[in-house]
């Protein structure tokens, strides 16, 4: 969706970042398998990480295979034998995409509009079959959907109102990955977090583009400079990374758990601070 729950790589050992691009490359493989060779092109290391985090989950052995990669002929890749815990990451992938694309319809215009709305009917197609393979992502999503737009619709400048849908969505979606009810609490304290993480960075990085076109911004009201920064954005970042720090140990992590700490611990700061350049 929007790539920003990513490793800090230079903090990972060898082993554990050769396992991380496996997971990725392996839901790439899964997203051109069940959507089609366009989908590849909506991955992003958000759903890496949802899938890393519902593979942790059980103790079973995942396997790796070495093959061939489809967008790179000449480039091999290594790639996860059983790919079955890749198809609910990969299902609401599409969902999320599918609709962040009508979105931009709305937003864009002139030619970035016109790539959008052919991209549309490719989308619609594999969006319609993650809808019925799952349709409780896709009520989840466009409940969600509906919210975001009606505060949107009435300029909600309010950070903690306006970012609570994409909050309170990821949070649904990570409590489906396991059925025990404790863990399902921990789950969606995570998927919360996160969601509020990715919705409140995402705003920040595109504050100057939104109001150089007045599309809606909860930050508008605000001037983009180093107070702006660091006074808000970098102090409420941290608090949403605090807080899925602390979900993550009380999740019951079966394997992944250096990689999952990475992404977590480090990688959330690491990548707010370089999108932000601070």
């Amino acid at each position: 969706m929007f790539g920003y729950i990513r490793a800090c790589k230079p903090e990972m050992r060898i082993k554990e970042y050769e396992l991380y691009k496996a997971v990725y490359c392996s839901l790439c493989k899964e997203l051109g398998k069940s959507y089609g060779i366009f989908a590849r092109f909506t991955l992003s290391y958000d759903f890496t990480f949802l899938a890393l985090l519902s593979m942790s989950l059980n103790d079973s052995c995942c396997g790796l295979k070495r093959g061939v990669c489809t967008c790179n002929p000449l480039k091999k890749c290594t790639y996860l034998k059983n790919t079955d815990e890749l198809k609910m990451p990969a299902a609401a992938a599409m969902i999320l995409n599918y609709y962040k694309l009508v979105d931009n319809l709305r937003d864009e215009k002139g030619i970035k509009q016109i790539g959008y709305r052919l991209l549309k009917p490719i989308f619609s197609y594999a969006y319609k079959k993650a809808r019925k393979g799952y349709p409780e992502i896709e009520k989840i999503v466009s409940d969600y959907i509906k919210i975001q737009l009606d505060l949107e619709a009435n300029n909600c400048d309010d950070i903690d109102i306006a970012a609570e849908p994409t909050a309170i969505c990821m949070s649904k979606i990570f409590s489906m990955l396991n059925g025990d009810r404790v863990q399902k609490r921990c789950l969606e304290r995570m998927g919360y977090s996160i969601g509020r993480y990715i919705y409140i960075l995402d705003a920040a990085v595109d504050l100057n583009d939104d109001i150089k076109l007045s599309r809606y911004n909860p930050f508008k009201s605000y001037k983009n400079d180093s107070d702006f920064v660091n006074g808000i954005i970098k102090p409420t970042l941290n608090i949403s990374i605090a807080e899925a720090a602390k979900a993550l140990e009380l999740i019951d992590i079966k394997k992944f758990k250096n990689i999952l700490d990475n992404l977590i611990y480090l990688g959330l700061e690491d990548t707010f601070k370089k999108e932000l350049k601070i």
